[in-house]
């Protein structure tokens, strides 16, 4: 006869030598107990979010994305692990608070001969103090504020039969305990099929609310509470992050978008066009790629981002994917009619509001002469002067170790590569832009790149999902500040957006240079530069995000942002919100430098100036 498998008793003197450790050291817990259960807390906190039952419900993923929790498929375990962890907790923090959180059997609204969608149903029980019923409060406000794709949550006292299923609140003993329980409308009527995407809006809501409730706890129990209930969340990164975080940048790594659709014989081509009397559009060649598209994208869709236990972070690493995504679909589609349009889907078009405001930059701001080409400071003298720039910023942080090098294969002007600036042979500038150009590709493109490094996830310095725009607003700010910006580049900034527009339309490269040439005065040479960087790789868009992420900045100023999360990485305004989340939660890091041309004399009144609500047009000093 075989013996009878008993369950191992939970491994409680592990667990109070655990939060011994961390009360005295910081030491995050994170004990598996076999099975599935497991005990989770990335500092002291006075709460604890508790999932009894399945791994695979989205009850499991709201409890799993918070700081401080349980896992268990015993109520018993649950029980005796809550009851340790609340009264070590509780001395500690002086109050302490056990959210237990499932779902409920069905969702009764839901019925198949209903009208119209109802309301959805989260049931809600408490103790008796006044602490209790302040978060029970806090937490139905929070989630009756907030829509699932298309259901309105309703929220009611939990009721008899629920409670016979929701037993934890009888093994916590004198423990503070708010339960939730929620209906399982992202799952698709009668299967075990789920809605992803209502799925990720139920499990934010309940992480929300229930912080959000820890919160109002905190305050009626009379103890300090938060300045924001999401300073609450994750300040520590599970290994499973970091892992996906790596995978995602080794891809990244693998390429550089901008070189790979970059002409290398910009000057060849402009001397074939100039032959052919600017009527035949000049061969373009290309660098030949060094891996393979489809092995590539295999390799990024084989990161897996499912148990991450952070619905922000799972969404910006997701973000990043489906970005990555869509630049080696461009890079496969490489001269090409695809390549417009896909870059179409990555950087947007170019919206009415956008070129007006480039037409007016072109009528206003008055033409200027070209100079001749060999004025001006050579490739030479402007490496020069940006490893001089570079080395007082590494004076300031040691980390700071960028390079500089000068290639014969780019077009005049400067790139960033990742911790590279790349100078082109062809280049020259007027002494006057010099300062200006360093502090858009030092001050603001590397400056970023390191401060994002320092964030502990390469997503930061990499780049979120959609950050070119407002990087560029940023940077073509830091000429204006510096007193940089010229009548001559801010109307190179609205050409751009001219010729995107031309390009998106269907016109081709020579109809394009003409527009700029007859249209709006630019010289031969410099409305060929604006096309060239328009119809490379066979017709890239993104040369409209400069102007358009000037106006974005100067809006975000007007309306009295500030700039600093902004230095923290490679982030987008779509994207500030998160920032502030993450800052608050203690993930993200001050920014370790600031740009040097803030502190300047020169740039506080341009500052002031732009805060007070400016126009690109009014930019121009010089």
């Amino acid at each position: 006869m075989k013996p009878k498998l008993v369950e191992p008793a939970p491994p409680l003197a592990h667990i109070e030598s655990d939060l011994g450790a961390l009360f005295q050291h910081g030491k995050p817990i994170r004990r598996e107990f076999g099975n599935g259960n497991r005990l989770h807390l990335d500092r002291p906190l006075p709460f604890l979010c508790v999932h009894v039952g399945s791994h695979q419900d989205a009850a499991f993923h709201a409890v799993s994305a918070n700081a401080s929790y349980l896992i268990a498929v015993d109520i018993g375990l649950a029980g005796e692990v809550a009851r340790l962890v609340a009264r070590m907790m509780r001395d500690h923090c002086g109050a302490f608070l056990v959210l237990d959180i499932g779902e409920l059997a069905e969702d009764r609204f839901l019925t198949e001969d209903v009208p119209f969608l109802p309301p959805f149903e989260i049931a809600l029980a408490c103790g008796n103090t006044a602490a209790e019923k302040a978060a029970l409060k806090s937490f139905a406000t929070a989630a009756s504020a907030r829509e699932a794709k298309y259901r309105t949550p309703r929220v009611d006292e939990l009721n008899p039969t629920a409670r016979a299923e929701a037993r934890l609140w009888n093994e916590l003993g004198d423990a503070a305990c708010l339960t939730v329980r929620f209906a399982p409308i992202y799952r698709v009527p009668g299967t075990k099929r789920v809605y992803p995407e209502l799925q990720d809006l139920v499990v934010a809501n309940m992480v929300d609310s229930a912080l959000q409730a820890v919160s109002a706890f905190l305050k009626a129990s009379k103890l300090e509470h938060p300045a924001t209930h999401r300073s609450l969340g994750r300040r520590a990164y599970i290994d499973a992050v970091v892992r996906a975080d790596r995978a995602i940048d080794n891809v990244a790594s693998t390429f550089d978008f901008l070189l790979a659709v970059t002409p290398i014989n910009a000057e060849p081509a402009w001397l074939e066009f100039q032959a052919g009397v600017f009527e035949r559009v000049p061969a373009l060649l290309y660098r030949p790629l060094e891996f393979e598209v489809a092995a590539q994208k295999r390799k990024l869709y084989s990161i897996s981002l499912d148990y991450l236990e952070d619905p922000l972070l799972t969404k910006l690493l997701s973000e990043k994917q489906q970005e990555l995504d869509l630049q080696l679909a461009m890079l496969a589609a490489r001269e090409t009619p695809r390549f417009v349009e896909l870059g179409r889907a990555l950087y947007g078009g170019v919206e009415p509001s956008l070129a007006a405001r480039a037409r007016t930059i072109l009528e206003k701001a008055p033409p200027v002469a070209s100079a001749a080409r060999q004025e001006g400071l050579g490739a030479d003298a402007i490496a020069a002067a940006a490893r001089e720039m570079i080395a007082k910023y590494r004076a300031a942080y040691p980390e700071f170790n960028a390079s500089v090098e000068i290639r014969g294969d780019l077009p005049a002007g400067l790139l960033v590569s990742r911790n590279r600036l790349l100078v082109s042979r062809d280049t020259r500038l007027p002494s006057e832009r010099l300062t200006a150009l360093l502090s858009h590709e030092i001050g603001v493109h590397l400056l970023t790149y390191f401060n994002g490094d320092a964030q502990g996830l390469a997503i930061f310095r990499n780049g979120l999902a959609g950050y070119e725009g407002m990087q560029e607003g940023l940077a073509v700010l830091a000429e204006y500040l510096v007193g940089g910006m010229t009548a001559a580049r801010l109307r190179l900034i609205a050409a751009r957006v001219i010729a995107c527009q031309a390009m998106l339309d269907c016109a081709t490269f020579e109809e394009a240079f003409r527009i700029l040439q007859r249209e709006f005065g630019l010289d031969h040479r410099s409305a060929f530069n604006v096309v060239l960087r328009v119809y490379r790789g066979g017709g890239l868009a993104k040369d409209a995000i400069y102007l358009r992420g000037l106006g974005q900045i100067l809006d975000h100023l007007k309306n009295g942002g500030s700039l600093t999360p902004f230095w923290t990485g490679k982030i987008s305004a779509a994207h500030f919100g998160a920032i502030q989340e993450l800052h608050a939660r203690g993930l993200l890091r001050a920014p370790r430098l600031e740009p040097a041309f803030l502190s300047s004399d020169a740039a506080r009144p341009r500052l002031k100036k732009a805060m007070a609500g400016i126009d690109p047009i009014d930019m121009v000093e010089t």
